[in-house]
């Protein structure tokens, strides 16, 4: 290797080496910058938890937002939820998504508003990270839906599930937005990928406590790379892995798919290859979209 490239190489990895040390500092320090909930995602969500509202009342929440209102109509009348008669206005969006539900959907369909910016190594990166959510996302919520078919167990709800997958990618915000304040060497495309897979689940698990979700979302943000952290029952983060893994979103996807099968989320891998499957994982795609 000629001498320059040599030192060049040197130099790069140095750099990097130190920029992933100002990152964890800052975690460390609680002074990295995290990424604040869209606001009609943070009014629907407290308007959820007081005791009081209505449908009504809800209804008039999500329609303070032209954007979310539209969305909402549309998820109300998408296959997502299996309904036939079409429905026109917000009221009867909510009330087929239920007072229940529409906390978590609201917020999924908010947070693509997280996943922006001016720079355009980052603003590709954004788009790329908010493209492999939804695959995760989509093949997620197909492999629910495919295993409460296959077993009739019906404990983990569609809406959390969305939301659990949704966030599975939220730790690599605060890296390119870092990445976007300082662009002349934080936005280098290998930094980027290795400061992501080092550092998006821990920040991730600190987006979640901030925002003050349950220990669901924290949990499935902060660990569901790590397939040695787990629970015994079947769980949103066996199905955000799952996900990861059939839409090759994880470097073993074989390691994935083992660990699902061997806690009997499915008996043989090809029921996701069916046509039934893919309609299911294509339908889910259209809420994003």
């Amino acid at each position: 290797m000629p001498c320059t490239l040599r030192y060049n190489k040197v130099q790069f990895m140095s750099t990097q080496n130190a920029l992933l040390t100002i990152l964890v500092e800052k975690i460390n320090n609680d002074t990295l910058v995290l990424p604040t909930l869209p606001a009609i995602a943070l009014k629907v969500r407290k308007s959820a938890d007081d005791p009081n509202i209505n449908l009504n009342g809800m209804a008039e929440v999500v329609g303070q937002d032209p954007s979310l209102s539209a969305r909402m109509i549309k998820i109300s009348n998408s296959a997502y939820l299996g309904r036939q008669v079409k429905v026109q206005s917000v009221t009867q969006a909510v009330t087929r998504i239920g007072l229940a539900q529409v906390k978590n959907i609201a917020t999924a369909l908010a947070m693509e508003q997280l996943f922006v910016s001016k720079n355009e190594v980052v603003k590709k990166y954004m788009s790329m990270k908010w493209n492999d959510t939804i695959e995760i996302v989509a093949n997620a919520l197909a492999a629910l839906m495919t295993y409460q078919k296959e077993t009739g167990n019906k404990n983990l709800a569609l809406d959390t599930m969305t939301l659990c997958a949704l966030v599975a990618n939220i730790g690599a915000l605060p890296v390119l937005t870092e990445a976007e304040r300082h662009d002349s060497v934080f936005a280098n495309p290998t930094f980027l990928d290795v400061a992501i897979d080092k550092l998006a689940g821990r920040i991730g698990g600190s987006i979640m406590r901030e925002w003050q979700f349950n220990d669901v979302f924290i949990t499935c943000a902060e660990y569901w790379r790590e397939l040695a952290f787990g629970k015994e029952d079947v769980s949103y983060i066996d199905f955000v892995r799952l996900g990861a893994a059939l839409a090759k979103q994880v470097d073993n996807p074989e390691d994935y798919l083992n660990a699902a099968q061997a806690k009997g989320i499915f008996e043989d891998v090809d029921v996701y290859q069916t046509d039934e499957f893919i309609e299911m994982r294509d339908n889910a795609k259209t809420i994003f979209a």
